[in-house]
């Protein structure tokens, strides 16, 4: 069994002018993250310094989570009462997959040290934005659904080894500007190690301040998110505590890094998410009817690996990603076109029984560790893809179809759903 750590500890955060590095260290070993801006810049200036000091916070979860350490000191890390307690909420949920997947109680961590931060005067244009973009379908209908008034560009984060190139395709045919970070993991995390823990990090959340730094330092008042009502939606909960494998994307996340942002910059800058009062079936209607994206975009993540030679060329028809992106397509294509643009119908494979039980609400767990809609969502899309002539022959639809509740309609998940704090300026 691997023994969790003594100390993590933060050992400093270098800027330059269009990059960021951030070194660490676990029981005296070191661990150093670089990212490089290109498009913006420069990010040493006072305002994009104090954004990428939130970051350097999360960005150690990834070097945190191999050795699971006891101690977590801060050193002299500039650090504000709301961004310690973000820190605070990403080892505690943030990391509440990975606790559960070691057997870990990361309760027990104690953070010491970090210095007071200082808030920055900065200005900003509220109707300039940054989108991040990973090439998906909500990315793709997060940009779209934007009002045409706003000057909006993307936001790119690739891995040192390469672009990925069906987000590429997939951001080529928005026809906007694209601001790039390339991200540069410690090789020996990117390795592994069996001395290590392993395991999910809620690297959303500092993607979202990645892009919020590059939004600062180019005079961008806003950060437009991608994540759905159903980001907020947690797997299961163990001990009071819920597990939610996408909780960097999820309502409470969003609230956490608009709060520890506000103190250090005021409320100048604007980050939030697009669809967050949207079901993921409203986002799939909307994309079927961008065709004009249905030959690029991808959204299985094994095209999405960090070594090059790793990544898949083609939806490859087996993961949860690509059962549920294949699954809430249904009720709004033709199941012949849809075929044809995926490539796969993961939906009528036998083999992919169990996965769709567990996506519909009747497997162990409420949903899959993905980043995929609730069970409600994916039992609707199932009774609808029932009710179509094309699939009444499907075997995988007839078994299941008639075990579903029926709580809610096609119609009421296509409404919008709880709340948001998108500006009424950004939307059409």
């Amino acid at each position: 069994m691997t023994a969790r750590a003594t100390q993590f500890a933060y050992s400093g955060l270098t800027l330059s002018v269009s990059s960021a590095v951030g070194q660490f260290h676990l029981d005296g070993r070191e661990f150093t993250e670089r990212v490089d801006f290109s498009g913006v810049g420069p990010m040493n200036a006072p305002a994009p310094r104090a954004v990428l000091e939130l970051w350097y916070l999360l960005a150690g979860l990834s070097y945190y989570k191999a050795g699971a350490a006891l101690r977590i000191d801060l050193g002299e890390t500039p650090v504000s009462p709301a961004g310690r307690e973000l820190l605070r909420a990403a080892i505690l949920d943030g990391l509440g997959e990975y606790a559960y997947r070691n057997a870990l109680d990361l309760a027990d961590v104690e953070i010491d040290g970090g210095r007071a931060a200082t808030s920055v005067e900065t200005s900003l244009e509220p109707e300039r934005v940054l989108t991040p973009f990973g090439g998906g379908i909500d990315s793709v209908v997060a940009v779209s659904e934007l009002s045409s008034d706003l000057d909006q560009s993307l936001f790119v984060v690739s891995p040192r080894s390469g672009p990925f190139e069906p987000l590429e395709a997939t951001a080529a045919v928005t026809g906007r500007t694209v601001v790039r970070a390339t991200r540069e993991l410690d090789p020996a995390i990117v390795a592994g190690d069996p001395s290590f823990f392993s395991g999910h990090v809620p690297v959303t959340a500092m993607i979202t301040l990645l892009a919020a730094a590059a939004a600062v330092a180019d005079g961008r008042g806003g950060v437009v998110m991608s994540n759905e009502h159903s980001a907020s939606v947690p797997n299961f909960v163990v001990n009071g505590r819920e597990i939610n494998h996408q909780w960097s994307k999820s309502w409470v996340a969003e609230q956490l890094i608009s709060r520890a942002l506000v103190e250090r910059l005021g409320d100048t800058l604007c980050v939030a998410s697009v669809l967050r009062s949207r079901s993921e079936l409203w986002v799939a209607e909307r994309f079927s009817r961008l065709r004009e994206y249905h030959s690029t975009f991808r959204s299985c993540n094994r095209a999405f690996r960090q070594t090059r030679a790793e990544r898949a060329i083609t939806w490859c028809g087996e993961c949860d990603k690509c059962l549920f992106i294949h699954l809430v397509l249904a009720p709004f294509m033709d199941r012949a076109e849809l075929a044809g643009v995926l490539g796969v119908e993961p939906l009528a494979d036998p083999a992919r029984r169990t996965q769709l039980r567990t996506l519909v609400g009747l497997g162990e767990h409420r949903k899959p560790f993905e980043c995929v809609g609730d069970p409600s969502e994916c039992a609707v899309a199932l009774r609808a893809v029932s009710e179509l002539p094309a699939w009444r022959d499907v075997d995988n639809v007839n078994a299941l179809v008639g075990l579903l509740d029926r709580d809610e309609t096609l119609e009421e998940m296509l409404e919008p759903r709880g709340v948001s704090r998108v500006p009424s300026t950004w939307l059409r």
